[in-house]
């Protein structure tokens, strides 16, 4: 998968791309990652990219002509990539939407920043995403969080591509409760069905925690009956 990010802060992700699994992915193929700055595409002399709002009004409002020349430029090389805004207006993020983002060949990530963006803008991205009914910053740390939880569903990416399939949120559920070394900590014992080698017994104990976790939880997650089936 190819991603481009634009950004009026390629050094925030440094961290992200330089560590754990993303470095890895990176190393071997798996995901291709290009940060842009949006200064560099202004027409300005002084790569200026913001200005005040018509109509009058608090903050800055990023400008359309750098990002729009951004988005034109990257779609000269990559005419398939799939343009999407981090911004709160957007659809909220879940595994679903990941997966489905997963699936594309190339993306291109567009960071708002300051007051908020020139609404034409919008005219050159196929979808927005959000993280969230909060309000931050910028659009770079949900473009991180949209990176990461992408990655992570490309095949081979995972040292062991069941791990993904494994996880809270597949099949609508919480993940159940792990446990390892020691089997007793402080008198806090490890359940014994884990302990038991009873494969099947493990499987429906799972099942149980999940149901039960997610109930207690994230009772909203809880959308067909056949999910409470154990």
């Amino acid at each position: 998968m190819n991603i481009h990010v634009l950004t009026l802060f390629p050094g925030m992700f440094d961290s992200i791309l330089s560590e754990s699994i993303i470095k890895r992915a990176r190393k071997s193929g798996k995901i291709h990652v290009e940060i842009h700055d949006i200064r560099e595409y202004s027409a300005d002399k002084h790569h200026k990219v913001d200005d005040k709002p018509f109509g009058g009004g608090p903050g800055m409002v990023l400008q359309c002509q750098p990002v729009i020349d951004a988005l034109c430029s990257i779609k000269q090389t990559c005419p398939d990539a799939k343009a999407v805004l981090m911004g709160p207006r957007g659809k909220l993020l879940d595994q679903q939407l990941c997966r489905d983002m997963a699936k594309q060949k190339s993306i291109i990530l567009v960071c708002g920043h300051y007051e908020g963006m020139d609404e034409r803008i919008r005219g050159f991205v196929s979808d927005e995403i959000s993280i969230g009914d909060y309000i931050l910053t910028g659009g770079e740390v949900p473009a991180m969080v949209l990176i990461d939880s992408i990655a992570r569903l490309i095949p081979g990416v995972l040292g062991d591509d069941e791990s993904s399939a494994d996880e809270s949120f597949v099949g609508g559920l919480l993940e159940y409760p792990h446990y390892t070394r020691p089997s007793n900590y402080k008198d806090k014992k490890v359940p014994d069905v884990l302990l038991s080698g009873n494969h099947s017994s493990i499987k429906n104990w799972r099942k149980k925690e999940s149901i039960l976790k997610t109930i207690r939880q994230r009772p909203d997650l809880i959308t067909h009956i056949s999910q409470l089936e154990i």
